[in-house]
């Protein structure tokens, strides 16, 4: 058992405390957020099946255009660091493009909630918003999980942002589930375990 009495793997009941279905609807997504989610996860289906295949896929987009400044997959194996998440790569990309190390007036949207170094990084780029489709629950199922919640590293930290989702959540771990994923999730799982 781990800490609080929960197993390994499993995620604390309450990370939606707080969060409200509203007139913006899917957990206070707006329609935008919610056909941009939809969006992200088809650029995700595309690349299925092929050499740069990964349910996680990242968009920065301008809060007031809606125009995309930078779409990234995960390619942690691809680069050989640990620390290329989907969400890492667009704000570094973003950042870079904008040649500034804020990114006040842009939105985070990303197809899995990030995980404490990701939503780290939104916080500290300065993000107005992160928005998500799957759970960290969720991609618990299919590979490691650092089980603390975008919203629960929000509120521990100075830094704020508005945290929305999960909007469009059956899209995105549709990415997890698909057959052909299914054996990138087992390679995964061994290489940074050595077991199956």
């Amino acid at each position: 058992m781990g800490r609080a009495g929960r197993l390994p793997g499993q995620l604390e009941r309450p990370l939606l405390a707080g969060v409200r279905m509203g007139a913006r609807g899917e957990r206070g997504a707006s329609e935008a957020d919610m056909e941009r989610m939809r969006e992200l996860a088809a650029a995700a289906t595309r690349h299925l099946g092929t050499a740069r295949q990964t349910p996680f896929c990242a968009d920065i987009v301008d809060a007031t255009t809606g125009r995309r400044l930078v779409r990234r997959l995960n390619a942690v194996a691809a680069e050989h660091d640990p620390t290329s998440h989907a969400e890492v790569r667009a704000i570094r990309a973003a950042t870079k493009k904008l040649k500034a190390t804020s990114l006040r007036g842009h939105v985070l949207y990303t197809t899995c909630e990030p995980c404490p170094m990701c939503m780290g990084a939104a916080l500290w780029a300065g993000v107005d918003r992160v928005v998500y489709g799957a759970t960290i629950g969720d991609a618990a199922r299919f590979c490691f999980q650092i089980y603390t919640s975008a919203r629960q590293l929000m509120r521990r930290s100075d830094l704020r942002c508005e945290v929305v989702g999960p909007v469009e959540r059956g899209a995105c771990v549709a990415l997890f589930e698909d057959r052909r994923m299914a054996e990138a999730m087992k390679l995964w799982r061994h290489r940074a375990t050595g077991r199956s």
